[in-house]
This record gives structure tokens, sequence and C-alpha cells, in this order.
């Protein structure tokens, strides 16, 4: 049973939820270092995240043996041509919320690429000193708030409740 594809699926939703404990943990304790500690369960909850969607789909991937069942990325997986190569329900369901960026899914895509993304300097706006009483507010960007842990939380209910629907479906009798 430990080389069923379904154990690292379950794994990485276990390991989540230690990271999202730390996070808890750390904000109960409120130590001097606070903010590292939040980061630092804020991107391990979100690697082990990213690792149950990619858990998931080699699930899926095994089940129909598909070539591509050893993706090392969930976006290897998750593309119109994979579905349209072998068209599955579960998997044109999860290549669907990949592409919908307001999705779930395509937020924590979204967020998983950020993680490795260089630091960027904030923008700002440009004040001329001669106008001391008018300020220039730049309305065409918006800055991007950092994950909050219910954010997280509601993920990874989100990919348990996919497996668990996934796996009765896909079940042999």
């Amino acid at each position: 049973m430990a080389n069923e594809l379904y154990t690292r699926t379950n794994q990485k939703i276990y390991f989540a939820s230690l990271a999202l404990d730390a996070w808890r943990a750390a904000e109960a304790a409120r130590p001097l270092n606070l903010t590292t500690q939040v980061q630092a369960a804020r991107e391990s909850a979100l690697f082990h995240l990213y690792g149950a969607v990619l858990g998931l789909c080699h699930e899926i991937a095994g089940y129909y043996r598909l070539p591509q069942a050893g993706a090392a990325r969930v976006e290897l997986l998750l593309s119109r041509e994979v579905l349209e190569a072998a068209p599955s329900p579960e998997l044109a369901e999860l290549v669907e919320l990949a592409q919908e960026r307001q999705s779930w899914l395509g937020q924590l895509l979204a967020a998983w690429r950020a993680l490795f993304e260089p630091p960027r300097e904030a923008k700002k706006a440009k004040v001329d000193p001669a106008l001391a009483l008018i300020s220039a507010v730049d309305v065409g960007t918006q800055e991007e708030a950092e994950l909050d842990l219910a954010t997280l939380v509601d993920w990874q209910q989100r990919i348990k409740q996919l497996a668990m629907r996934f796996r009765e479906g896909m079940s042999e009798w």
C-alpha cells in the first residue's frame, strides 16, 4: 500500500496541515520573528498544497494510464493537449479550474509560480516638490496581498474534497 499513488497525495495534504498548524502556533505565540515564521509556514504550506495537486494529477494519470503519468509539474498534466489526447471527467474538471485565474486552483498555481519570482521594489508615486498639497496616485496597478491562513486552509479542504470525490468515481468494483 505504501507505493499506491494516493499515498503521496495524502502525505502532501498532511504535510500542508503541519505547516498550517505551525502558522497558527506562531500567530498564537507572537514571537519576535513572527513575520519570518509566518512566511516560512506560508511557503511550506503552498509547497505541499502544490504537491498534493500534483499527487492528485498522478492518481488520475495512473488510473487512466496516461503517458504523462510521471510528469514532474502540475502544468504538464493540466493542459488542453493532455485532456484532448485522453479525456477523463476528473482531468477535465482540473484543467478547467487551472485555466480559470479566479478559481481556487488558478490562484494556487499563480501563487506557486510567484514563489520563484525575484523580489521587486514597491513602486512609489512620483511627487512634484512644487505641488506639496497634491499627491499623485497610480490607480493602474494593484498591490498583491499575501496569502492568508484562511485561504490556504480553504485550498487544502478543496483538494481533500476533490481527492475523495475523484477516488469514489475512479474506484474499480
